[in-house]
């Protein structure tokens, strides 16, 4: 399900959920930019309370293409992968945070764990994952170079975390 697309939501909020996509309207989106000579990036993530270290990493992947696809992780697979009381925000808010950066051209919520659906039907240029990672331990690096993709490493250094900052905002020490 996606955001329902108001009239009565200002213009930006309006602009943001365009930006969400299901995976056909995404997939359909990317074959236009390629066919107008453009190049895409796909970034993913949980971006389970949007933070600093979200926006950097999303604004490195949008420097390595001329389109960024962002995944964002559904909440069945946010609650498999972070745990109890994860996400704090369901996937709709989460992906209509993520649109609402300028970095971002196109969002799609995904049910999986891992996004080898996501780069198959995608296929992008670059895979943009964060400084956690390097282009041997990237877990889809044999899924992106099975299709003549690349790796990008991009953002800061993960010094910013959001088991952290739940913790600090609980109130308790890390």
């Amino acid at each position: 399900m996606l955001w329902p697309r108001t009239a009565a939501w200002p213009d930006p909020l309006r602009k943001a959920a365009a930006k969400i996509g299901t995976l056909a309207e995404v997939v359909s989106r990317v074959a236009e930019a390629r066919r107008t000579g453009r190049t895409v990036a796909l970034a993913n993530g949980c971006f389970d309370v949007l933070h600093v270290g979200h926006v950097r990493y999303l604004e490195g992947a949008r420097a390595d293409a001329d389109v960024l696809v962002v995944g964002v992780n559904g909440d069945d697979s946010v609650r498999r992968l972070k745990g109890a009381g994860r996400p704090v925000l369901g996937e709709l808010d989460r992906a209509l945070l993520v649109a609402a950066l300028r970095a971002v051209d196109h969002v799609v919520v995904f049910p999986e764990d891992d996004v080898t659906q996501l780069l198959l039907a995608l296929r992008p240029d670059v895979h943009c994952k964060g400084t956690d990672y390097t282009p041997e331990t990237v877990p889809e690096r044999d899924v992106v170079r099975s299709y003549g993709g690349r790796i990008a490493i991009v953002g800061d250094p993960k010094r910013h975390d959001t088991r952290d900052l739940l913790r600090r905002i609980r109130g308790e020490s890390p």
